[in-house]
């Protein structure tokens, strides 16, 4: 009983961790696509507009869609998990 508790308590910190990093990814392609229309970009990305500047707008795109997607599906805490051993 304790192993089961220990992995769904693992899973459950594993996917909070993904909606964390998709939120992440979407605020990062935001900023991106905010700062690249004042010529500026972050620096993580500066990658992006390496293979042209409508390459650079799909990877941007995308970064905020997969991101988002991540985040809605991993990232809802619940709250009202008890991780407690009834004995």
């Amino acid at each position: 009983m304790y192993n089961q508790l220990k992995r769904k308590y693992i899973m459950e910190h594993i996917t909070s961790k993904l909606g964390k990093g998709g939120l992440l990814l979407a605020a990062l392609g935001i900023m991106s696509i905010v700062l690249s229309v004042f010529n500026y970009n972050v620096r993580i990305l500066a990658w992006v507009d390496a293979w042209g500047n409508t390459t650079g707008w799909i990877i941007r795109i995308l970064l905020i869609v997969g991101g988002g997607a991540l985040f809605l599906i991993f990232g809802r805490d619940d709250e009202d998990e008890d991780y407690s051993i009834d004995e």
